[in-house]
């Protein structure tokens, strides 16, 4: 008898402390919305720093690393007049808003600091590495690494970052790096690009984990507009966040863990509000 007890005991356990059918636990509401704002500023220094990686793809392939370089300074200089410019071999030192005249890239307005080097322009092994100080739109400022590679058959660009991102409103401060691949979206680079692979970093909430599922991000929005990201929570929880268009500003996002389900609607500012 007593090992029956025991048995039921153990059958019992997971349902007692709150355990969906698949041994999984859900995040509360208030959790939910924590990991959202998390997202949602991950997100946003993701497009930060894509935006001024596509800025240094626009170069001649197949020249040597400082022709290259050179040409890249002259196509930056064209499309934002007002950076100060610096080539040493290689390496293109930019400092936006030194001087009068646009800042503006793909939706994004810049200040701060980006340096870039290309290491090799060659057909088939395109590498320019970034580091960014204090690199910023306004929203979010960026500090920190990246390594891009690519090749004149492939379309899609790896990129693998190391960074220290704040957002500006309050100062909070995030630390992390991440492994993924984009290409253009709907073929056009003007619109946005889709990605696929990790990011992770800690915040003052803990560790985070995020998977990134074939999602298709435009320049002026902070979330995905679709795909879909599965995350690691510092609560031992985990979510999958999938991302619908409601109009051109708002994305509703829902996120699904253990038999739980929340609805949130994500404006182009990045406000984040009840669905319901």
């Amino acid at each position: 008898m007593k090992k029956r007890t025991s048995v039921v005991l153990l059958f019992l356990l997971p349902f007692v402390f709150g355990f969906g059918k698949c041994g999984e636990e859900a995040l509360t509401s208030s959790e939910a919305l924590q990991s959202l704002e998390e997202v949602v500023l991950s997100t946003q220094m993701t497009v930060l720093t894509s935006g001024s990686v596509e800025i240094a793809t626009n170069f001649t392939i197949g020249q040597a690393a400082q022709a290259a370089a050179e040409e890249l300074g002259v196509f930056i200089e064209t499309q934002m007049p007002c950076a100060e410019i610096t080539l040493v071999d290689a390496t293109l030192t930019i400092e936006y808003g030194v001087h009068p005249g646009n800042c503006e890239y793909n939706g994004q307005e810049y200040s701060g600091s980006h340096s870039i080097t290309v290491v090799s322009a060659s057909a088939g092994n395109l590498v320019v590495d970034h580091v960014w100080e204090d690199l910023s739109n306004g929203r979010i400022s960026v500090t920190g690494i990246a390594t891009v590679t690519w090749s004149s058959e492939d379309s899609s660009r790896n990129v693998v970052h190391e960074l220290i991102w704040t957002r500006i409103i309050d100062g909070k401060v995030t630390t992390g790096g991440g492994d993924r691949t984009h290409t253009v979206l709907n073929g056009s680079l003007f619109e946005g690009f889709s990605s696929d692979g990790n990011r992770y970093w800690t915040s003052d909430r803990g560790d985070w984990d995020l998977d990134i599922d074939n999602v298709e991000i435009r320049w002026e929005d902070p979330v995905p507009q679709s795909g879909t990201y599965t995350l690691d929570t510092p609560f031992d929880k985990s979510a999958s966040l999938s991302f619908a268009r409601l109009d051109d500003d708002t994305i509703e996002v829902t996120i699904a863990s253990g038999e739980e389900e929340f609805s949130f609607e994500v404006s182009k500012i990045g406000t984040v509000s009840d669905s319901d």
